[in-house]
């Protein structure tokens, strides 16, 4: 990879390993101020839409642990190629709402990176199966 692409590929890993250490100072560092977040799905789940700007995005991610308890994510695939990154990969969870887990889904992640900061987080996933476990 050349450099920029390689510091697009290395700021997003950190976001997404931060995230899942719970680091909301180390994401809040990698989040530029006008970032967006879009999760596209199934607009009957809470966390399923678009949140610009540090402050929307942290109050959509309290929103989304209410709801949502993570048990598994696996990477699989992920590159990178300028300032966009793609990753892949499955996950699993319970859905607080109704206590049921979503069985294993796949996600695809579209971000990209502007001077070491995420602008986008673009998230698609398997939200049928999502919903069914949220809905009960």
């Amino acid at each position: 990879m050349d450099a920029p692409t390689q510091e697009s590929f290395d700021t997003v890993m950190a976001f997404m390993g931060a995230m899942g250490s719970d680091d909301m100072e180390k994401m809040a560092a990698l989040m530029a101020d006008d970032m967006v977040w879009h999760n596209e799905g199934d607009e009957s789940l809470p966390w399923i839409g678009e949140a610009r700007g540090k402050e929307a995005i942290f109050a959509f991610l309290g929103t989304f642990s209410e709801n949502f308890q993570t048990t598994a994510w696996d990477n699989t695939d992920a590159f990178a190629s300028g300032d966009t990154v793609a990753v892949f990969g499955e996950m699993n969870g319970i859905t607080t709402k109704s206590g049921k887990e979503t069985g294993p889904f796949a996600f695809a992640l579209r971000a990209k990176v502007r001077d070491g900061q995420v602008v986008l987080w673009h998230w698609f996933e398997d939200s049928f199966a999502v919903s069914q476990a949220y809905h009960g």
